[in-house]
């Protein structure tokens, strides 16, 4: 069809009959404006292409010339917008400075098109020139950040005078191309001591559209090491009304240097109610680059009184860490605890830890028949797990007496199916073990195997 297109328009302007009904008249133009159209289709799709292969500068120029050569397509608006990303993703103050130009173009021709992304992306650029001292830039994202200082306040006060609480009718707090996010973020990287108090600003708010916003606040406050960002995510992990936003003030807590975030994550274990927000700190401990951070885990781990959960995420996050003195805490801990399920998260936990001698120690606990059979079974599949050869489990098998355990070693076994010799002992179970069951277990696990040779060992066995 576009070739025959193609040829009725040839025809057309040179003259050639076409078609002489009244009410074709016309067609010759509107099948050049479709092939025009397909022709700024074509130029699309291999500028996304060449932007998706992260050749920008190439993606730029076949974007401009949809927008030069095809401003009617209906591609021309996005067209625009594309030009200008690709040339942000360069970088340089010359490509910036024609981005935001191409920005400024497209709210002219197209002004509903160029709302959200376009003007979020026109912020970020206009950042990015403040940075390198563009003084147009700066006054403009200061004034954009301060407007949405004075908007929060106003919605504040609205909401206090208000008995409205629904959500209803709120922007998408997901958006990432929100430009009051653009802005701030923007303000925040050129001036932290003019952006940290709008921030606080939009922190106080309590209307209900405003929740998306203060989890985003939250982290852009987080990003800056000034004197007061622990105290300003304390304070919102205290008393924000939104769990979320207090969540992630407490997570982002352990990203900010200063000390005494970690006072503020102990006292928040020691007093909230909140046992999200107490998982949260736990977290945010674990992580935190100070050695107290460890110390008040091991604590929480080791107090009887403590809720058994938070016990649990103590010893996950201890063993998280590649630290010598947690591994041996964990390890005395052990002995003392009379809950299976703590004794199985440290078990988990010291198996994620190599090159320590957990390996040894966990074949130590599953060779104790003293110990439970379900976590003497699952000491040794971790013990399978965290580096212990096939030569150190073929012993076990005949060392132990219980059922059960032969049965873990033989599953153990398998799941080292390209081991040669861990298949030996399968197929070795398989023909001469005495318990008809045990047979039976590595039979199975020897129908997983890819070895060559099991195949030929089971019709031998069928055969026989």
């Amino acid at each position: 069809m576009k070739v025959l297109a193609l040829v009725v328009v040839t025809a057309a302007f040179a003259g050639g009959p076409v078609n002489d009904s009244p009410s074709r008249a016309r067609a010759p133009k509107a099948i050049a404006v479709e092939v025009k159209q397909d022709a700024a289709d074509s130029l699309y799709r291999a500028a996304r292409d060449a932007m998706s292969r992260g050749d920008y500068s190439g993606a730029a120029s076949l974007f401009q010339r949809i927008a030069s050569q095809y401003p009617n397509s209906s591609v021309a608006d996005q067209a625009m917008y594309y030009q200008a990303f690709s040339l942000y993703r360069q970088g340089g103050a010359e490509r910036l400075k024609s981005a935001r130009k191409v920005l400024d173009n497209l709210k002219t021709k197209y002004p509903d098109f160029a709302k959200g992304e376009p003007a979020s992306l026109r912020t970020r650029i206009c950042g990015e020139l403040a940075k390198q001292g563009d003084e147009a830039c700066a006054a403009e994202v200061t004034k954009a950040a301060s407007e949405i200082g004075k908007a929060e306040r106003d919605a504040a006060r609205a909401e206090r005078g208000s008995s409205r609480s629904s959500s209803a009718g709120c922007p998408d707090e997901n958006d990432e191309n929100d430009e009051r996010i653009a802005a701030l973020n923007a303000l925040l990287q050129m001036d932290a001591d003019r952006a940290m108090p709008i921030l606080k600003q939009v922190l106080q708010r309590r209307d209900a559209c405003s929740n998306g916003l203060r989890r985003k606040a939250v982290f852009l406050v987080s990003q800056k090491n000034t004197s007061d960002a622990a105290d300003i995510l304390l304070s919102t992990a205290r008393n924000d009304p939104d769990s979320e936003v207090r969540q992630q003030a407490v997570f982002w807590l352990s990203q900010v240097r200063d000390e005494r975030a970690v006072d503020m994550l102990e006292d928040i274990l020691k007093t909230s109610k909140d046992e999200e927000l107490q998982k949260k700190a736990l977290f945010a401990l674990s992580q935190h680059r100070s050695g107290r951070g460890s110390a008040i885990l091991r604590d929480l781990a080791g107090r009887d009184g403590a809720p058994g959960e938070l016990r649990e995420q103590a010893i996950f996050w201890l063993g998280q860490r590649n630290s010598q003195e947690n591994n041996d805490f964990l390890r005395a801990l052990y002995g003392r605890l009379n809950s299976d399920e703590l004794k199985d998260k440290v078990l988990f936990s010291l198996s994620q830890r190599r090159n320590m001698g957990n390996e040894k120690w966990l074949m130590q606990i599953a060779a104790n028949g003293k110990e439970d059979i379900e976590l003497r079974k699952k000491a040794l599949f971790w013990a399978g797990q965290s580096g212990v050869g096939v030569d150190e489990i073929i012993p076990f098998y005949t060392q132990i007496p219980d059922q059960e355990m032969r049965e873990q070693v033989i599953f153990v076994l398998s799941q080292r199916g390209n081991n040669p010799r861990a298949v030996d002992k399968l197929m070795d179970i398989a023909k001469n073990d005495k318990n008809p069951e045990l047979r039976k277990k590595a039979i199975f696990w020897l129908g997983q195997s890819r070895d060559p040779r099991v195949q030929q060992f089971l019709v031998d066995m069928i055969n026989r």
